[in-house]
């Protein structure tokens, strides 16, 4: 038969279903620092796009305006922190707020502008093929923003360190050299009494704690400097931030236990479980007994998460789990789960997506920390670091520990764990499985060696 006689059939079922209007009241906003462009249906205003300045008075007119054309569900893009004070005017007015990542709403090709923008937006939403951005509950956004805070004013106190390490090196004061860190106890008093006009290295030396390592005579000889006014100076006014850091940290500390006090959902104190030193950067009061009144489980027991990381995962997700079907959507939102590049048939890429995500950053921290566990994670993660190279090997062990937490959260279950050799013997009898299975196919019969006495 030629070509031009050949006949192509498909099966019924097989085509692509035609694309249907499945939101016909949706709007779509092109989110700007000064201003918004709104694209309602075209149907429902002589005018259906508009521009509204950023003020509040005229984000309530673009509600109105929104009311007025009958619509009900809004799509805007997540451009900087522009979005935050119209998505929460409009959740509070009932309408039902979709986040879009930029990325995935690519214009076509073409003249760009605000205009077409908006529209563009609000004809991919009228047709369901835009889905929101998870957002935790408003009170687990009060607790995140709390945590971030929290987090900003510690990278401040490091940068006061900095400057603090800086002005002493300036005046050729080797105090770092000798006491590993100047922010402690000794560090702190011998810093003060400088800048108080202090300048006799046996004086300053004998504020040594009875734990530091180091002589009273070697701390005074790392104490001679040149002492000069505008680097002590600087020193003055690093150890004034420094302080000043603290001051705000034990008020933000204060707002998360009030916090966390308001989520407080389950009654009881966690179990004792592993004795772990105490974060230097945790907060004052019991965080891990407050998590677990929030989350049901402690989850402190898995290996690698001390209270910091579990809050740090905690403010970004919530303990609500229910707008994650499974576990792998959980961790495909947190960018640790492989990449899925195929083309051909052929697997181009398993990398996983760029994904700027505070809790994935935390776990990543977590499964790091590792190294040295003896633990089942621990012998997991060393395993990882001997097959791929240790980058890599993180994110696989973050991947475990975020399903290990969607577990704990969903089932309420503890973390036991059964310790680095019962995950090596585990290890090595799926490694002979399969090596008996691959002798069998090549007809052969696997006959293990008996060990010596």
């Amino acid at each position: 038969m030629s070509q031009r006689n050949m006949k192509i059939s498909f099966k019924p079922g097989k085509t692509r279903a035609a694309l249907t209007i499945t939101h016909p009241n949706a709007a779509g906003i092109d989110i700007g620092s000064a201003s918004h462009f709104v694209a309602v249906p075209p149907d429902r205003d002589e005018t259906p796009v508009r521009e509204f300045p950023s003020f509040t008075v005229d984000l309530n007119s673009l509600a109105d305006w929104l009311k007025a054309c009958g619509v009900d569900t809004v799509a805007m893009e997540s451009t900087g922190v522009y979005w935050i004070p119209l998505f929460e005017l409009l959740e509070s007015r009932g309408f039902t707020v979709l986040l879009v990542n930029a990325r995935h709403v690519k214009n076509v090709s073409g003249r760009k502008s605000d205009v077409l923008d908006c529209q563009w937006l609000q004809q991919l939403m009228s047709y369901g093929l835009l889905s929101g951005a998870f957002r935790p509950t408003e009170q687990v956004c009060v607790l995140r923003s709390l945590w971030r805070q929290r987090a900003m004013l510690l990278r401040n106190q490091g940068r006061a360190v900095q400057h603090m390490q800086k002005a002493l090196t300036q005046m050729n004061v080797q105090l770092a050299n000798v006491i590993s860190d100047v922010v402690g106890e000794t560090g702190q008093k011998i810093l003060r009494a400088i800048v108080a006009g202090e300048r006799d290295g046996q004086v300053l030396g004998a504020m040594k704690n009875a734990r530091i390592h180091a002589s009273i005579d070697e701390i005074a000889k790392s104490l001679q400097g040149n002492w000069r006014a505008e680097h002590l100076f600087a020193l003055k006014q690093a150890l004034g931030a420094f302080d000043f850091t603290g001051t705000q940290l034990v008020e933000c500390d204060c707002e998360i236990e009030q916090q966390l006090k308001c989520l407080k959902v389950h009654e009881g104190d966690p179990a004792k479980g592993k004795q772990r030193g105490r974060s230097r950067n945790a907060p004052k009061f019991d965080l891990r007994a407050q998590l677990f009144k929030m989350c049901g489980v402690d989850l402190t027991r898995i290996d690698g998460i001390d209270v910091t990381t579990a809050m740090a995962v905690i403010s970004e997700t919530g303990t609500d789990m229910s707008r994650f079907p499974t576990v792998g959507h959980f961790a495909s939102w947190l960018g640790l789960c492989p990449g899925t590049k195929i083309t051909g048939g052929k697997v181009m890429s398993g990398k996983t997506k760029r994904c700027a995500n505070h809790a994935a950053q935390a776990l990543r921290l977590a499964a790091a920390a590792l190294r040295t566990s003896q633990s089942a994670l621990g012998a997991y993660f060393r395993r990882m670091c001997s097959r791929m190279d240790k980058p890599k090997a993180v994110t696989a062990t973050a991947h475990k520990l975020a399903r290990l937490i969607y577990t704990m959260l969903t089932k309420g279950e503890e973390y036991t764990d059964k310790g680095q050799e019962y995950y090596e013997e585990r290890y090595r009898q799926r490694v002979m499985h399969h090596l008996a299975k691959r002798a069998e196919k090549l007809g052969m019969h696997l006959v293990p060696i008996p060990q010596a006495a």
